[in-house]
């Protein structure tokens, strides 16, 4: 006995089944403009845009909504399709509805970006490929900046806001239950006052360092970037990053210590 599905109020039950000779006809008649064919053969085609949602986890979307994009994936796929194409209706119409299906997810889980950031970011990716066409080995934010002939700040936030989002509860390292989270570096300050003297001193020490280094030292430490966000903005390898790091945090130790 087949399973009752109740989504969007349509009971799956009483929806019409056809069988692929069926589908044939149908589609013949509803290219013919036989608008009641073509209401009964989306009907029918119901239960693939369902099978479709069944495939995403709907905990932070609500299933009807997926339901309702899919269906619009599945009209679109019928004012498209063609018998000519020689394949089944479903096989061209599953891109289709997965695709709407996806493209809703993204706009309902992503952060908004506006269209000038975005081109700045789309931008900055085309001057490191510039970059690196003219024999510049991981081309630095502030070499990006200056072959746009921009501020590097402008560099640093578009490339920053068209980046994946990172849950506070993503681990730093490792997978364990023991690693350390991305909340766990997140750090106040709760007396700006205090500590100015040892601050000056640090500012010293970080404007001692190689410009790679200093580079990763300013995301790490005051945009307060992951190591993976970091690689992914300098388009270097995580372990580069942490070599990186180390040896920052190495000269400034001895600096420091002198």
């Amino acid at each position: 006995m087949a399973r009752k599905v109740n989504i969007c109020g349509v009971d799956t039950n009483e929806l019409p089944k056809l069988s692929q000779k069926e589908s044939v006809a149908y589609l013949q008649r509803i290219k013919e403009g036989d608008r009641g064919a073509r209401e009964t053969f989306l009907l029918a085609n119901m239960r693939l845009v369902l099978s479709m949602v069944h495939r995403f986890p709907t905990a932070n979307v609500d299933p009807d909504d997926l339901f309702q994009v899919g269906c619009l994936g599945l009209v679109k796929a019928l004012n498209h399709f063609d018998l000519k194409h020689g394949v089944l209706f479903s096989t061209y119409a599953v891109p289709m509805i997965l695709g709407e299906i996806r493209r809703y997810i993204r706009e309902a889980n992503g952060v908004k970006v506006s269209r000038s950031m975005r081109d700045t970011a789309y931008k900055a990716m085309q001057a490191r490929e510039s970059l690196e066409k003219k024999n510049v080995c991981d081309p630095s934010l502030y070499e990006i900046a200056e072959e746009m002939d921009v501020p590097v700040k402008e560099v640093v936030c578009a490339l920053d806001a068209i980046a994946t989002p990172l849950s506070l509860y993503e681990p730093i390292s490792g997978g364990d239950s023991d690693s350390l989270l991305v909340m766990d570096g997140i750090v106040g300050e709760k007396n700006p006052e205090d500590g100015w003297t040892e601050r000056l001193d640090l500012k010293k020490a970080i404007s001692h360092l190689p410009k790679n280094e200093k580079e990763v030292i300013y995301l790490r430490y005051f945009v307060g970037k992951t190591q993976t966000e970091v690689s992914n903005l300098l388009t270097i390898s995580q372990a580069q990053v942490s070599r990186l790091e180390n040896n920052a945090i190495k000269r400034m130790k001895e600096e420091l210590t002198e």
